[in-house]
């Protein structure tokens, strides 16, 4: 027994002096690359960062786990936080200072989506997000092959083995991190630094990355809205319109009661709503009031700009329709969307 003691004992100084190894160190042995182990009230998780893939993502991660970046404030920024959201089945989330899913580090960056990085199964260490380009410090690790997400969430990292995927799947709402340790092994590996310095210029190259694939994307897009609708016409918001039956007197203007109906779908054809005259099995005629933020603002900027019994074809840019967040499961973000529209009253 004083054997045992003495045993724990020294253990505890050791751990007490920062000299006690991580009981996942061995596993590591061998293995080149940057790796994290995760200290938990349920155990340790190892995980292997994808530090070429994702750089930008793995910089701000090490740097707050390691506190070198300014929101760190030269403390291991993750020690302590708990995971605040663990949905079984599914995953479990961490990273938040406010403990409550609405905390962050003070910043946000882009997306590193990645064509051969997918959650193909369990163990895939993720960032967390509201949206396109809302990345802080909150992140998730999967139970389970979660499809669904991909492309709509930066994966930078996976678990190393079955047993850390054990304690994943053992923590509960409300368990902490005890600390993020980080590993660079091999001489390429050694030489990934995350300062501050570090991380912002990744983030400009990302952001600058980003903007120049959106510039592209819509020129694309521009391109198949007017081959697919010729001979529109295009107004000051970017709308393309094409007038195919006219209408009589004023046009509606603002702050007008309205009565529409309408089919709404993508410029490749495909209807994704509409009322019943223009879709079969849909909806009620659609009332509304214009100008007052009812509907969104390309369908309200035409229907003020037509006479009564007009009907109009036309094409709204993303930022006239439901801008890069979409809906989610069924307007995906930074789409055009056309709609046939008919103005039946202004009351």
């Amino acid at each position: 027994m004083k054997r045992l003691l003495a045993a724990l004992f020294m253990c505890s100084a050791i751990i007490s002096t920062g000299v006690c190894k991580s009981m996942k160190e061995d596993l590591l042995k061998g293995k080149t690359g940057v790796f994290a182990i995760m200290d938990t009230d349920k155990g340790e998780i190892a995980l292997e960062l994808y530090y070429k893939k994702t750089p930008l993502t793995v910089t701000n991660f090490v740097g707050l786990a390691e506190g070198t970046l300014k929101a760190a404030n030269g403390k291991p920024f993750y020690d302590g936080l708990k995971f605040h959201r663990v949905i079984a089945d599914f995953m479990i989330q961490g990273g938040d200072p406010k403990g409550n899913g609405t905390g962050g580090p003070g910043y946000q960056f882009a997306d590193e989506i990645v064509d051969d990085l997918k959650f193909t199964g369990a163990g895939i260490l993720a960032m967390a997000n509201a949206g396109p380009g809302t990345n802080g410090s909150q992140f998730f690790i999967t139970h389970v092959e979660t499809s669904w997400l991909n492309g709509k969430h930066t994966i930078f990292g996976h678990i190393v083995d079955d047993d850390s995927q054990k304690v994943v799947n053992r923590i509960a709402q409300g368990d902490k991190i005890k600390s993020v340790k980080i590993y660079r092994l091999g001489a390429d590996a050694e030489k990934f630094t995350a300062t501050q310095a570090d991380f912002d210029r990744l983030a400009k190259e990302a952001k600058e990355k980003a903007l120049e694939a959106k510039r592209a994307a819509l020129k694309s897009k521009i391109a198949e809205v007017e081959k697919n609708f010729p001979g529109f016409q295009q107004d000051s918001n970017g709308i393309y319109y094409k007038i195919t039956k006219e209408g009589t007197g004023s046009k509606c203007g603002s702050k007008k009661n309205v009565t529409t109906e309408y089919k709404g779908y993508f410029v490749n054809g495909q209807v994704f709503d509409g009322s019943a005259k223009m879709v079969k099995g849909g909806h009620e005629a659609l009332d509304f009031k214009t100008d007052v933020g009812m509907m969104i603002p390309g369908f309200d900027i035409m229907v003020q700009d037509m006479k009564k019994g007009e009907v109009r074809t036309v094409v709204l840019p993303p930022d006239m329709a439901y801008g890069e967040r979409g809906i989610p499961g069924a307007i995906p973000g930074n789409s055009f969307l056309a709609f046939d529209i008919e103005l039946v009253d202004i009351k």
